[in-house]
């Protein structure tokens, strides 16, 4: 029987790859149901990869790494023409859009660091300028009191209660 040329190439079973990338085959599994990495069938109805997507899982571990969202990197990866894994021209093309993204991330958690000193944590004591809930006091122009309470039902009856209790005394 004559095979087609990418099942040809694709001989390396998904335990084998499993373990040359260091991820569960579970892993595998999910980031080829992302689109992330792609497998053929043999006769055998067995997963087989092609050599190269150890750098595709690289790749995607590294900038996970990073906190670069799946969807990011799938969005990424398919710009690459025809889908191909990365190279190492490639990758410094990615690593500078995503370093941008991270420098903007890390823009907005030093300005939450430098200003979390005021800030009780639980998000219920109204401040004019809560850097992580109410940046600017965008809330306080269309109500008063916290702008953002826990989504549980029973926790904004709990403060409900306490605000009424403390408008009293």
């Amino acid at each position: 029987m004559i095979m087609s040329k990418p099942l040809q190439d694709a001989t390396l079973s998904v335990g084998y790859i499993a373990k040359r990338a260091g991820v569960k085959v579970s892993t595998l599994h999910f980031y080829e149901t992302k689109g992330l990495i792609r497998s053929w069938r043999n006769q055998g109805n067995q997963r087989r990869y092609k050599p190269d997507v150890l750098r595709r899982i690289a790749v995607i571990k590294a900038a996970q790494h990073m906190g670069v969202t799946l969807q990011d990197i799938k969005e990424t990866l398919d710009a690459l023409p025809d889908n191909r894994t990365p190279t190492k021209k490639d990758w410094a093309n990615l690593s500078q859009r995503w370093r941008a993204q991270l420098t903007k991330q890390i823009e907005y958690l030093e300005q939450i660091r430098d200003k979390v000193d005021g800030c009780i944590g639980c998000g219920c004591l109204s401040m004019t300028q809560c850097p992580m809930y109410n940046p600017d006091d965008v809330c306080g122009k269309s109500q008063s009191g916290a702008a953002f309470l826990p989504s549980n039902p029973d926790a904004q009856a709990n403060h409900e209660k306490t605000d009424k209790i403390d408008k009293n005394h």
